[in-house]
């Protein structure tokens, strides 16, 4: 397995009591080092070319967002109640590496028929074509989207999202794209308050919601029905994972009370579709999770899951 990576994904600082700091960062590359049954190499993560990253954001766009990159302290990219989405004196390099990440990795998915996780942040799913929000500033698995179909020719691809906060920005993305499926699991009603399960796009968005208070049970009931079953059938080429882990339940950001262990299940059964349909092939990007034990918990049991069945 292979874990993309990069130091300047550390230095990214949101400010004081920020959910979306360093040490989850931290805490996840000490928990991969821990996992003693698995042969994982890290590799550092490249800087994104803009080019490729315009396959999804407009130049202007990401012009705009290093032109307000501060010298020093913080600057908030939204408008209240929403005011943290911060950058930082580091914010460009990281932002590149969390991107460049999954480049490389689509690169190695093809020449190298590994599983790959990309331990990148600031995170993406919440970014959508001209707008930041949600801590994330590039939509990190859109990019890789659109970087397999230009390099690879990849006809049909699936992002399976099991991060507890609806990805808005991939959905908003690939709304009228046929040749990407988006199937979100969710809380809802809860940040972003998109997400409905009316929210369709052209067939090909697969919205499924949580209520409060949910057990992993009861989760994995409805990610089989409403998320696994037209992913099967859509019949993708390769599998790309939105990977949050704040449906845990010692996650202070939403409600929903996953054990560590449900997340083996999940990821076990996104394994098997993708060995039916993609030849094992599969990018994991780091989304939510901002309870660190949690995190180091929930990362072994992801991790240990992809890699439960080999490439065929």
């Amino acid at each position: 397995m292979l874990v993309y990576t990069h130091k300047d994904c550390l230095l990214k600082n949101n400010g004081f009591n920020h959910p979306e700091r360093k040490e989850r960062l931290d805490s996840i590359l000490d928990s991969i080092k821990q996992i003693k049954n698995l042969k994982i190499n890290f590799k550092d993560a490249p800087l994104a070319d803009l080019k490729i990253v315009s396959l999804v954001h407009p130049k202007k766009y990401i012009e705009r967002i290093f032109s307000n990159i501060p010298k020093v302290g913080l600057i908030g990219v939204e408008k209240e109640p929403y005011a943290d989405t911060m950058l930082c004196p580091n914010s460009k390099n990281a932002i590149l590496r969390s991107c460049g990440a999954g480049i490389a990795a689509a690169d190695d998915l093809f020449k190298k028929n590994k599983k790959i996780f990309c331990a990148v942040r600031p995170p993406g799913h919440h970014a959508e074509t001209s707008k930041a929000m949600g801590f994330c500033f590039i939509n990190n698995i859109a990019v890789t989207a659109r970087y397999l179909q230009s390099q690879y020719k990849v006809n049909k691809i699936a992002i399976i999202d099991f991060d507890v906060h609806h990805g808005n920005g991939t959905q908003e993305i690939f709304y009228n794209d046929e040749t990407v499926a988006y199937a979100s699991l969710h809380e809802f009603p809860l940040f972003p308050g998109t997400g409905s399960e009316q929210e369709t796009g052209v067939g090909n968005i697969f919205n499924a919601t949580l209520s409060t208070g949910m057990n992993g049970k009861e989760f994995l009931k409805i990610f089989d029905k409403k998320i696994l079953k037209p992913i099967d059938k859509y019949k993708p080429e390769v599998i790309l994972i939105s990977a949050g882990f704040d449906a845990h339940k010692r996650d202070p950001l939403a409600n929903i009370n996953l054990e560590s262990e449900d997340f083996y299940q999940i990821t076990k059964q996104i394994v098997e579709l993708s060995n039916i349909h993609s030849k094992g092939r599969i990018i994991s990007f780091l989304e939510g999770g901002y309870d660190l034990l949690a995190l180091s918990e929930s990362i072994k049991e992801h991790l240990s899951a992809l890699e439960s069945s080999t490439l065929k």
